[in-house]
């Protein structure tokens, strides 16, 4: 893509730097045309790419799954109604065994994290260059965009905002059933009556503020690390992809070794795609377990 006309390290930002849309300095909207400009652009500002592949790939998801059950028959599935039929039952036993209460939302929920952090995890899998080349020379035209500024990152799990956005709306779900199933006084207790408790009255009124501080950090830790361990092993998984392509214009001898690095790192990253999306969901049905648990 860019690799003939940038240097390596303008190469590795190029793919690193999304297609942002906020507004300018200057007061007018549009896309920001390097980091610098969308830095400027604030908390407001839309990375375009990541909005527009998460909702396909989440819309792929329900197409798909909407589909099979449309045509489900109760005789020996085949074809997409097996497919389909196995990630059901996988989910299922994985929300059996990790969730102890009853809530109909858990199962749908944990369906829907898993298929979805799967699908953007796997876009990683295409080559670094060919729907950023295409998005360049074919699409970007068409809007008036500049080729230099055409950014295209195709993974939106590699994006903070969008796995911080997932992870937020799990940490919600889970406050919101805290205090539903235990009420405000239930929760509250849980975040200022333990670890450290006495059976004296004014012990444990001195404790209050060590037990909030401990759980509180505790509570905020979840979507935290929720989203930063998604983030952090997919991001650095499309720094190794990018790593590897500018081996392909170093020469016949180094794109051939790059060739293989390439197909060894593929075949290793399905494990990660795979193992990243159920380590996503599984917290997702502890972290509801959590909420429905009374202590």
């Amino acid at each position: 893509m860019a690799g003939d006309t940038l240097t390596t390290t303008g190469y590795i930002k190029h793919h690193l730097q999304n297609l942002t849309y906020g507004k300018h300095p200057d007061g007018s909207w549009g896309l920001a045309h390097n980091a610098a400009e969308a830095k400027e652009m604030g908390f407001w500002a839309i990375h375009v790419d990541t909005m527009f592949w998460s909702i396909l790939l989440g819309v792929i998801f329900l197409y798909f799954f909407h589909k099979a059950a449309k045509t489900a028959t109760a005789g020996v599935p085949a074809g997409l109604q097996n497919f389909v039929e196995w990630i059901v039952e996988f989910i299922n036993s994985s929300v059996r065994g990790s969730f102890t209460s009853k809530n109909d939302l858990v199962a749908p929920l944990a369906l829907t994290v898993f298929v979805w952090v799967f699908l953007m995890n796997a876009m990683d899998l295409i080559p670094v260059d060919f729907i950023p080349k295409a998005f360049e020379v074919w699409v970007a035209p068409l809007f008036g965009i500049d080729p230099h500024s055409a950014f295209m990152k195709v993974v939106p799990s590699t994006d903070p905002n969008a796995t911080f956005g997932m992870a937020i709306v799990i940490f919600l779900l889970t406050i919101f059933y805290s205090v539903k199933i235990k009420g405000v006084g239930g929760f509250a207790g849980e975040l200022t009556l333990m670890p450290f408790q006495s059976s004296n009255k004014v012990v444990q009124v001195g404790l209050i503020p060590v037990n909030f501080l401990l759980e509180f950090v505790s509570l905020i830790a979840k979507p935290i690390s929720l989203s930063l361990r998604l983030f952090g092993n997919m991001y650095a998984g499309e720094m190794i992809f990018i790593l590897i392509a500018i081996m392909f214009n170093a020469g016949l001898t180094l794109g051939i070794f790059g060739g293989f690095l390439h197909m060894g790192w593929a075949i290793f990253h399905i494990l990660i795609v795979t193992l990243q999306a159920f380590i996503f969901m599984t917290l997702t049905i502890v972290y509801m377990d959590m909420a429905h648990s009374h202590h």
